[in-house]
């Protein structure tokens, strides 16, 4: 009977191996001496039952689960069978026809695996489950043997389990799929034979925790090592395979021990390998966490769709061309990674978890130190080198190449410096989470990166005495220095090289009218043209007449270096519309002065005055400078602030150009007859000097405004900021001392007030109304003169009428200055106190008006 089992069991195995049956007799020897000294018995059945059910469970490993090769056991002396060879025949016989019945076999063949897998993964394929395997003999029942028995084959057992492989009491559970990456790294669960000893099963069970947690980390390595999830993850996954090694080397003592240690147990496996449970137990924490999380942002990344961030930058790298999305790789993989400074933020945030377990703290501090050297690689880069090397963007900088400096020659915007380089804000580590960290961070980069592209100083000296490891104590005054010296480098490049405060200089004289005698000539040759309509003037005519009115010797500006970067412009919006879109949106804030362009915002505006305004709209009022700045001095001075510079233009030239009306009206009165010459009609002369009145009010309150503006709010701010500029230390504080400039002259010069923009304008208004008014009546005013002259007495009917118009003007601009003083008073008493020096010098014009009523 047992020469029949042996040769139907040599039919279905493999050819047989020396090695394997070695191994065989050393295991069952070692099982006999143990079960002999427990029970201090010769072993005579016990041993044969022993030696036949071992020999049974290995020939039915070698056809499962191993892929290596094995030898059938030796047959078994006719006299040591007796009722234990007639059950292991029996059972054989049943297995045999159970094979017959089902002959369809699970391939055992190892394939090549052609999916793209990490550099240190398996490329074959995975051996069978037990379950998936037909005709493998069944082992003898655990019920059947001895406890010594069952201790000894369920420690063999482990062995093979704690290796990955399954046993033949220890199987996998039918629900793990080892193909499917989400059950490889929840890690496989494990069904134990029936019949175990209780007390061997709860300490297999713990040992069986430290096999699953083995398996999700192995699983973890393999998947984690892939090219597309980041340097970071592959230097975690190497401190990890560290580790690894150490379980192994365990695992191989262990062997050792059961294999020539008598008194080597179940019970001191377990103890042996606490200390690696403990370490496996917090990297499968880290192992689910960071599955989790990236199942998270898949979900988001479903309902999202594609990075479309990734899409608009490729497309404006290539000029629209819609083929280069074939080659950006967009993927969902690609979004769900966990990666960077997001992977040293969950291990932190474990290390300090854990901080009171000593034994976790070194394994996460190790884990933290490891993982983050790759990721202060590329800090020290880019802090010390204004060079971002991030080829699986997990830095905490992002760099737009779409926005590309080349650009700036034809448009110098400020994009470059705000949208080129960015915060990955959600992905930061907390050793430098903080904002005003990651702000020097990412400026300390921008810097030395427009130091580098303008080689205006050498910054490639040898990065040395760098932190290699985030949790180096000297990370902060590392970031702190490197900071200071981009700042020292940019701003000598800046001030000393590109001449900053020479530039700074030029734009007063073009746009704040400072030393202005081009300005006047520019006005006087231009007057004719700045009369038409906006649509109707020549911009290039303009450009000419100013070109030869800064060129014209002895003026300042002839021997200005840039004066061949100012030109003219057109705007379309009139200064007050313009301005009363900025204030209807949300203020002169620095974000939003982009929407002085938009024209969808609806101005708060008097619509009577609106339609009046267009249809008087000419080029003075159209008349605006634009100034090129070159790269990097438009980091400083950009298309932001530039804006700011022309409102202010605008405003000044509207003041100008009324002075110049009311000037040029004035010197009509002097020399025209009917003006100048005394009435006989002492109405009509009465009505000549209120109008000389009127005028001389609306001049002096013009110049006024004039002075303040230029003298009391612009030339103290702007000494303010030249003295700024050569005590600042950052160029962030350059920068935002520049904008505070521009922003301060703005509101008080009462630009950012609705209230008093729309005072102002009125007045403004008003006064160029009344001195066009004059002008034109110098033609009718000798007939109007000879008629009164021949009435008899009282005023003719045209002298009533111009009575009754000036009467108007003068209603209409003393009510008006009379809200202008008491909006100036309140203001001044909430926002600034400046706005009181202006109140001081209109009250000239009010008690003009009060000598006027007595």
């Amino acid at each position: 009977m047992t020469s029949q089992a042996t040769e139907n069991g040599t039919q279905r195995r493999s050819v047989t191996s020396r090695e394997v049956l070695s191994h065989t007799d050393r295991v069952v020897n070692a099982i006999s001496q143990h079960h002999h000294r427990s029970r201090s018995v010769k072993t005579t059945a016990l041993d044969q039952q022993i030696r036949a059910s071992e020999g049974e469970k290995m020939v039915s490993r070698a056809s499962s689960t191993r892929h290596r090769e094995r030898s059938p056991l030796r047959a078994q002396p006719e006299k040591q069978q007796g009722e234990i060879g007639r059950a292991a025949s029996t059972e054989s016989s049943s297995t045999t026809n159970a094979i017959h019945q089902q002959p369809k076999m699970v391939s055992t063949e190892v394939t090549l695996l052609s999916t793209a897998l990490s550099p240190l993964a398996l490329r074959v394929s995975p051996p069978p489950l037990s379950y998936q395997v037909q005709g493998s003999k069944k082992p003898m029942a655990l019920d059947r043997m001895g406890a010594d028995v069952q201790h000894a084959v369920i420690m063999e057992d482990l062995l093979y389990v704690l290796m990955g492989s399954e046993g033949q009491y220890i199987r996998f559970h039918e629900r793990y799929n080892p193909s499917a990456e989400a059950d490889r790294l929840a890690g496989p669960e494990f069904r134990l034979a029936k019949g175990l000893d209780p007390s061997l099963r709860d300490l297999t069970k713990n040992l069986l925790k430290l096999a699953t947690h083995r398996s999700s980390v192995e699983a973890f390595i393999e998947i984690q090592s892939k090219t597309e999830y980041g340097v970071v993850n592959h230097a975690l996954c190497a401190a990890i395979r560290h580790i690894m090694k150490e379980y192994l080397a365990l695992m191989s003592d262990m062997e050792y021990k059961m294999l020539t240690s008598p008194s080597f147990t179940l019970n001191t496996f377990h103890i042996e390998t606490m200390d690696m449970a403990r370490k496996l137990t917090e990297l499968n924490y880290i192992v689910q966490h960071i599955s989790r999380k990236e199942e998270s942002v898949a979900e988001y990344t479903d309902e999202l769709g594609t990075d479309f961030d990734k899409i608009m930058e490729t497309l404006k790298a290539n000029d629209g061309n819609l083929n280069a999305l074939n080659n950006i790789g967009i993927s969902k993989t690609t979004s769900m990674i966990t990666k960077g400074g997001d992977v040293i933020k969950l291990l932190t945030d474990r290390l300090y978890a854990v901080s009171g377990d000593p034994a976790a703290r070194e394994l996460l501090t190790y884990l933290v130190r490891e993982a983050s050297r790759p990721y202060m690689k590329m800090l020290n880069m880019w802090l010390h080198r204004g060079i971002i090397a991030d080829p699986f963007n997990e830095f905490l900088v992002k760099e737009q190449k779409s926005i590309r400096r080349e650009r700036l020659d034809e448009d110098y915007t400020d994009e470059y410096w705000d949208k080129r380089y960015t915060l990955r804000k959600d992905d930061l580590p907390p050793q430098i989470g903080d904002a005003r960290t990651c702000d020097k961070i990412l400026l300390a980069g921008k810097f030395l990166n427009v130091v580098r592209e303008c080689g205006g100083v050498d910054v490639s000296n040898e990065i040395k005495d760098a932190p290699e490891t985030i949790d180096d104590p000297r990370l902060l005054s590392n970031i702190n220095a490197a900071y200071a010296h981009a700042n020292e480098y940019l701003l000598s490049l800046l001030i000393n090289t590109h001449k900053l405060s020479e530039r700074l200089t030029s734009l007063k004289h073009y746009f704040f009218l400072d030393q202005a005698d081009f300005f006047t000539n520019f006005m006087d040759v231009a007057f004719h043209e700045l009369r038409k309509p906006a649509k109707n003037v020549s911009t290039s005519k303009l450009q000419s007449l100013l070109d030869l009115a800064l060129r014209q010797p002895g003026s300042i500006t002839a021997t200005d270096p840039f004066k061949e970067d100012i030109s003219v412009q057109l705007n379309e919006v009139g200064l007050t519309e313009w301005l009363m879109r900025i204030v209807s949106v949300s203020g002169l804030d620095p974000r939003d002065v982009a929407a002085m362009q938009l024209s969808t915002t609806t101005p708060v505006t008097d619509k009577s005055s609106e339609r009046d305004d267009k249809k008087a709209f000419t080029g003075i009022q159209a008349l605006q400078f634009d100034f090129r700045i070159p790269f990097p001095l438009s980091l400083v001075i950009s298309r932001k602030t530039i804006l700011r510079y022309q409102l202010l233009f605008r405003h000044l030239v509207a003041l100008k150009h009324i002075e110049q009306l009311l000037g040029v009206a004035w010197l009509d009165q002097a020399k025209t007859a009917g003006w100048a010459r005394r009435s006989k009609s002492v109405h009509l002369q009465n009505w000549k000097s209120k109008v000389w009145n009127l005028r001389a009010k609306m001049l002096v309150f013009i110049q006024q405004v004039l002075y303040f503006s230029t003298t009391e709010v612009v030339e103290p701010n702007w000494c303010s900021l030249m003295t700024g500029i050569l005590d600042v230390n950052t160029v962030d504080a350059l920068m935002q001392n520049h904008v505070d400039f521009l922003d301060t002259c703005l509101k008080e010069c009462m630009l950012t007030n609705s209230k008093l923009l729309r005072v102002m304008a009125k007045l403004m208004s008003a006064c160029k109304l009344f001195a066009t008014y004059t002008t034109q009546l110098s033609k009718t005013l000798p007939g109007i003169d000879s008629e009164t002259a021949e009435a008899d007495s009282g005023p003719v009917e045209k002298v009533t009428k111009l009575e009754s118009i000036l009467l108007q003007y003068e209603q209409n601009f003393d009510h008006h200055l009379k809200i202008l003083m008491d909006a100036l008073n309140y203001y001044a008493a909430t926002e600034t106190v400046v706005l009181l020096s202006l109140c001081a010098r209109l009250e000239v014009c009010m008690i003009s008006e009060t000598r006027n009523g007595l």
